[in-house]
């Protein structure tokens, strides 16, 4: 993880807009694709529903983030060859109910992670993308604090242990 956020601090903002984007979409995929799996294994609809709720932020978040590259930059994104840092270890292999302490375990890694990134971009950012920034990693954490809503209702204790791990680079 410290490798793709190594590589993550070389972008220029064009670079870095677009790797957001495209990083929101495919979290919201992956949200959407665990409330799936998640509804198939007959889990909790709070389960369910959280995944999904988390699904349809992240596709907002990527919106909104559109939004502030278009009027910079045009419609076309550049493409960045980074992994992305919310979905590299996320969907792991969640066949059976027993994988979902894992996927959460990964989830909540990912969105700390995630969080404090976003507030590093916001210190680094001026004017509306430093505030975006901001709003972004308070969004990030209210999908942690969700995720660990939801391993509660399945009773796991668990917590990610990404925020060590960042907060050493």
């Amino acid at each position: 993880m410290i490798e793709i956020l190594n590589e993550i601090r070389k972008l220029d903002e064009r670079e870095l807009l677009s790797y957001w984007i495209e990083g929101e979409y495919e979290e919201a995929r992956v949200y959407s694709q665990l409330a799936d799996r998640a509804e198939e294994l007959g889990l909790p609809k709070e389960v369910v529903d959280t995944f999904r709720r988390l699904s349809e932020e992240s596709k907002g978040h990527g919106d909104d983030l559109y939004v502030v590259y278009r009027e910079k930059y045009g419609k076309e994104l550049v493409k960045v060859d980074i992994p992305n840092v919310e979905t590299t270890h996320v969907v792991g292999r969640f066949w059976m109910v027993e994988d979902i302490e894992d996927v959460l375990r990964n989830a909540l890694d990912a969105e700390k992670l995630a969080e404090t990134i976003y507030r590093k971009l916001a210190e680094e950012a001026q004017g509306e993308l430093g505030e975006l920034y901001l709003e972004l990693a308070e969004e990030e954490f209210g999908h942690y604090k969700a995720l660990l809503e939801v391993a509660k209702a399945l009773g796991l204790e668990i917590e990610g242990k990404e925020k060590e791990e960042c907060e050493k680079t």
